[in-house]
């Protein structure tokens, strides 16, 4: 808290972010000295705040939450019910009962997909993904067709790499039932415009899950503003520790959707005859949760509100012009296409490299890029590329960690290329 309380003092509310000063809030680069980190949309790394908040947790607050009377285990389960509230206030539920922690958003779009996607979908109904999709926004979907007859309806992207709007309107029927949309790309940043499609989707009766893995460290989420059912998102991309995210699903939804898990504290009563589950959002959680992941997400959350999520978008479009514009006056290097809007991810191809070869050399001289298809087959192979190269920003990247990568690729273009 002490490092918030002191950037806000020096930045003042509305000033621009400072990366620099705010990598020493990051002990990952006191550890590596030179490390240009773009590889954040993979896994973000974690605050001080982070690290000794869970840290101190374990020394002096740990026990088992929501079955002890004693006084330890009341405060665990006060900071892990707090936690819940963080996540409450940052994507701006209506209600605590909304919010039920996982493990992460593939774990978030499965509970949906094993819950409610059996109890509400049957067969001919249609589910509409997009080609913009990661994989866990498509294969838990694929497995709910496959187990109830429902049909997979895939929204194309335009030539720009944006997602059509055109098509994807047409698309719409009284017989889809659910959209899975990302909020932002995995793979190239791109932004559907997510507000219309949970318009258009409601006008069909269809109800809306958003994948926001990439959106909720990058800028201000309002799922009441959305007005999406559904929206999940990852604690280890945020800033947080890995194995923890969460879920939101408007309360009506949850409330009407089985257990998924079954197993300690999502219960009331049980005898050999019958059980009765636990009330919202318990009846989601089975098994001790993972608490101290709940506990870090919220000193995360904590972290970003500190700085202002409107200031990290800002900062982070601007960077993505930025590298847009520094790859691009690259010869041989072309960015890949994420239409009209894209944020934080640049995913790019140099021609006569390889992607992992390229990521091999650029981590010689200390670039970390991600390399591959970024759990995004479907859509490369709509791109026709097999892979590519992919940095993706944080709030501690400015312009000369784009600097660092353009001049690492002509590096890589001297030895590969001739």
């Amino acid at each position: 808290m002490s490092s918030i309380a002191n950037l806000r003092s020096v930045e003042g509310a509305g000033a621009t972010l400072d990366p620099r000063r705010l990598r020493r809030d990051f002990p990952v680069f006191e550890h590596n000295p030179g490390l240009v980190f773009l590889d954040t949309a993979a896994s973000a790394q974690k605050p001080r705040a982070v690290i000794d908040g869970v840290a101190e947790f374990y020394r002096r607050d740990y026990a088992n939450v929501h079955r002890g009377v004693y006084r330890l285990s009341a405060r665990s389960t006060e900071l892990y019910e707090e936690a819940r509230e963080k996540v409450r206030r940052f994507i701006n539920a209506a209600d605590q009962r909304e919010i039920v922690f996982t493990r992460g958003t593939t774990e978030a779009i499965n509970l949906v997909a094993n819950s409610w996607g059996p109890a509400f979908l049957g067969k001919d109904d249609e589910i509409i993904v997009t080609e913009l999709e990661h994989h866990s926004n498509i294969v838990p979907w694929q497995m709910l067709r496959d187990r109830v007859g429902a049909k997979l309806v895939v929204a194309p992207i335009d030539a720009t790499g944006g997602l059509d709007m055109a098509v994807f309107e047409r698309l719409l029927s009284p017989r889809t039932k659910l959209v899975a949309v990302t909020h932002v790309a995995n793979a190239t940043g791109a932004m559907p415009p997510v507000a219309s499609i949970v318009r258009l989707a409601h006008e069909k009766g269809a109800k809306v899950l958003v994948d926001g893995a990439q959106a909720a460290p990058r800028m201000p989420i309002d799922v009441q503003a959305l007005g999406c059912d559904f929206y999940a998102f990852s604690g280890h991309k945020t800033y947080g520790p890995s194995g923890i995210g969460a879920l939101y699903g408007r309360r009506e939804l949850l409330e009407a959707m089985p257990p998924w898990q079954g197993g300690g504290d999502m219960i009331l009563t049980v005898t050999f005859e019958k059980t009765v589950y636990n009330e919202l959002p318990h009846k989601f959680e089975a098994g001790t949760p993972d608490i101290s992941g709940a506990i870090g997400l919220g000193l995360a959350i904590d972290y970003l509100q500190g700085l202002g999520l409107d200031r990290i978008e800002e900062h982070e479009a601007a960077l993505t012009g930025y590298g847009i514009d520094a790859l691009a006056a690259l010869p041989g290097v072309r960015v890949v296409g994420a239409g009209q809007r894209r944020l934080g991810v640049l995913s790019f191809e140099v021609e006569g490299i390889h992607p992992h070869d390229l990521a091999t050399v650029l981590d010689q001289h200390k670039v970390a890029v991600r390399a591959g298809h970024h759990c995004a087959q479907p859509l490369m192979e709509k791109l026709g590329l097999a892979a590519t190269t992919r940095a993706s920003l944080g709030l501690y990247n400015d312009e000369r960690d784009i600097d660092a990568l353009a001049a690492a690729i002509r590096a890589a273009q001297e030895m590969f290329v001739r």
